[in-house]
């Protein structure tokens, strides 16, 4: 079996997302050759988007700031349309915490989403994940770093998205612009939520810093309160698949 492309000489038979390559034959026998060849008719569809979300867990995060992300998350991915689409894309999700440069933890491992239970599950662990850490610094090039990596647990989705919300500007590690090119250079998309409590002008520096990709975007929460409709604005967007 190969690949389905373009050959000469050779027939292209679909089936199970492959192609059988069958090499005609020359010389020796006059008429027509008959084959028929029977292939499976169930169709796997492979997992089209891996997505990381991707929290801010840093000393600038209250405990109440804290809950009003974790229940804005769990709620927004139970959200008719987002579920649905994450359903349709057969996605793949994990979560993880962040803080300073040496702080960065998966909360809930690679969790295939093909159903409206699978959606239920995964929702309520978010909603009873507890908090990592809570006095460090904020290392957002390290945060990215760390859930690049992750994606070659699941080698066979297509897309490939960093979900990275924070309040803050990166203080510690690497450089923010650094990590975000050297993920962005192996096909990561990075895209932001920007909680705009404290910090003016964090949507730019998302924007400029940590953000990049195909169709890469930012969207912005003016206050904590206003995160848990930010969070499904943002997933509404990275769910649909970019028409390019």
């Amino acid at each position: 079996m190969i690949p389905c492309r373009k050959r000469p000489a050779s027939r292209r038979i679909a089936g199970w997302g492959v192609c059988m390559r069958v090499d005609l034959m020359r010389g020796g026998i006059l008429g027509t050759l008959g084959l028929s060849l029977v292939v499976g008719t169930q169709q796997v569809q492979a997992c089209d988007l891996a997505l990381v979300l991707a929290v801010d867990v840093s000393a600038s995060i209250s405990p109440t700031e804290y809950d009003l992300q974790m229940r804005g998350l769990a709620d927004a991915l139970l959200d008719p349309e987002i579920s649905e689409a994450l359903q349709a894309n057969q996605a793949a999700l994990t979560l993880v915490q962040w803080s300073g440069s040496s702080r960065q933890v998966v909360s809930i491992d690679w969790r295939r989403v093909l159903s409206e239970a699978d959606m239920a599950g995964f929702s309520e662990m978010v909603n009873n994940t507890d908090r990592a850490w809570q006095i460090y610094s904020t290392a957002v090039g390290e945060a990215l770093l760390f859930s690049d990596a992750l994606f070659a647990e699941v080698p066979d989705c297509l897309r490939r998205v960093i979900d990275v919300s924070g309040d803050g500007l990166s203080n510690e590690g690497l450089k923010a612009h650094k990590a975000r090119d050297e993920v962005v250079s192996r096909g990561t998309t990075i895209n932001g939520l920007a909680i705009e409590t404290s910090i003016s002008g964090l949507t730019r520096y998302f924007e400029d810093a940590v953000t990049g990709g195909p169709g890469a975007f930012v969207e912005t929460a003016e206050t904590y309160a206003s995160y848990p409709e930010a969070i499904r604005r943002k997933l509404l967007r990275e769910v649909i698949k970019p028409a390019f």
